[in-house]
């Protein structure tokens, strides 16, 4: 088994989650601006991945998180899994609120604006959705809510 393939896999398992949900949701974005985007918590990336800046839709404060992304041409699709749990996550809330935000790959930052996919639109890009981020397939299982996605389209 590669090292992605482990890595991959431990993040769907319940000890995996808690583990991202607790310490890696708080430690991977500063990890990953401070390397330049190589690395996270769990050593090297296994997935493509970005930090997403959103303005928070109560606090009006900028809220930073680390999500997987596909891409599609020259967008970017970030899914709002919440590792398959029962409720949509806060950046989607957020996203929702003011669709403006700030996209960090590496160390090339840009200014974003996000477009909640219809259901017909999410379900052309799933298949190329979860084969970027083979997490997916295991969050869908978890969860009776429709998974939000967003397209991430330059300012």
């Amino acid at each position: 088994m590669s090292y992605r393939d482990f890595i991959n896999d431990f993040t769907v398992t319940p000890v995996g989650r808690w583990v991202a949900k607790t310490f890696a949701a708080r430690v991977d974005p500063f990890l990953y601006k401070v390397s330049g985007g190589r690395f996270t918590s769990t050593g090297p990336l296994t997935i493509p991945q970005l930090t997403l800046t959103t303005i928070g839709r109560k606090s009006g404060k900028e809220r930073t998180v680390q999500l997987g992304y596909a891409e599609d041409g020259a967008d970017v699709l970030i899914v709002a899994s919440n590792f398959g749990g029962t409720n949509h996550p806060a950046w989607s809330y957020n996203l929702d609120a003011n669709p403006s935000a700030k996209m960090r790959f590496g160390a090339d930052s840009k200014e974003v604006v996000a477009t909640r996919l219809t259901d017909s639109e999410k379900a052309i890009l799933w298949p190329k959705i979860a084969d970027t981020i083979p997490q997916m397939k295991s969050y869908v299982k978890r969860t009776d809510r429709n998974i939000k996605v967003y397209r991430l389209t330059t300012a």
